[in-house]
């Protein structure tokens, strides 16, 4: 049996809470694997950069520029 919020430890509503959170961004963004970091502290400068640029996203050609978004939300 499910206790009531009211009933709760801080501990235990948090857990509640993150797991609402962890299903509805499941359902909106699908499962995400992530990678195994343990070699990252062993990564040169230069590698930790090419790394960083293969997984950049790059809009595509003709898209607005943040700065074209900001004065399109500052002139509505």
């Amino acid at each position: 049996m499910m206790a009531t919020i009211g009933d709760m430890t801080l501990e235990e509503l948090k857990k509640v809470i993150e797991e609402a959170i962890d299903e509805r961004l499941t359902q909106m963004f699908g499962v995400f694997e992530v990678e195994d970091d343990d070699d990252v502290e062993e990564m040169t400068w230069d590698e930790i950069r090419a790394e960083v640029e293969k997984h950049r996203w790059t809009p595509p050609p003709g898209a607005k520029s943040s700065l074209e978004f900001l004065r399109e939300d500052r002139d509505s």
